[in-house]
């Protein structure tokens, strides 16, 4: 099963199984962008719409990527918004799904699965207006040094995908080599517990 076919099994059961992972990392988007607000925003893994509803809040018009039509349809079928326009894509080939720069680029819980930090960077930037920005939400390396990684459960067991570790200085490194500059860095925590290892690292980054 490779990724595309996994999250199209996988949208049956995503929103009504627990997952701290995609809960967590809707709160971080939330409180990063908070003050945010944009004429066009670009969302990149919209998934089943956990970020969407609340991105078209903040925007004009969002449009809204999955690489999984299984995924995608769940968003459509609960927000079947004029201002939302759905359109299934690769990020790891040209972006031809863009129509317009955004002002706003946000990329949730998929670039694990992204082997070429670099393209991903690239085509963001051209996708930007100037001055855009770029967020990332991802599973904080920390965390993938630990075994930890996207998984599901399916008739004949769990299912984990295939994934890549990206370490922060891979996210900054490659941010500075496509002429973004980091505005924000931030780790979110389990129950908020310091303590702990952080589950979700969020970047906002800005183009130079």
């Amino acid at each position: 099963m490779d990724i595309q076919q996994a999250y199209n099994a996988w949208a049956a059961t995503y929103d009504t199984v627990r997952n701290r992972t995609r809960d967590l990392e809707a709160h971080a988007i939330q409180t990063v962008l908070h003050d945010t607000t944009a004429e066009e925003i670009l969302e990149l893994g919209c998934g089943t719409g956990k970020n969407t509803a609340w991105l078209a809040s903040k925007a004009t018009h969002v449009t809204a990527v999955d690489f999984s039509h299984e995924m995608m349809a769940k968003a459509q079928a609960k927000l079947p918004l004029p201002t939302i326009t759905y359109k299934q894509g690769d990020i790891t080939h040209g972006w031809h799904f863009v129509e317009q720069p955004a002002n706003l680029i946000t990329c949730s819980l998929i670039l694990e699965h992204i082997q070429d930090l670099g393209f991903v960077f690239g085509q963001a930037y051209q996708a930007l207006h100037p001055n855009g920005l770029l967020y990332i939400g991802e599973l904080h390396p920390f965390k993938q040094y630990q075994g930890t990684k996207a998984r599901f459960d399916t008739e004949t067991g769990l299912f984990e995908l295939e994934c890549y570790v990206h370490h922060l200085s891979d996210y900054t490194e490659n941010a500075r080599q496509h002429n973004f500059t980091c505005v924000a860095l931030q780790e979110w925590f389990d129950d908020d517990n310091r303590s702990g290892v952080p589950r979700i690292v969020s970047f906002l980054f800005r183009k130079g």
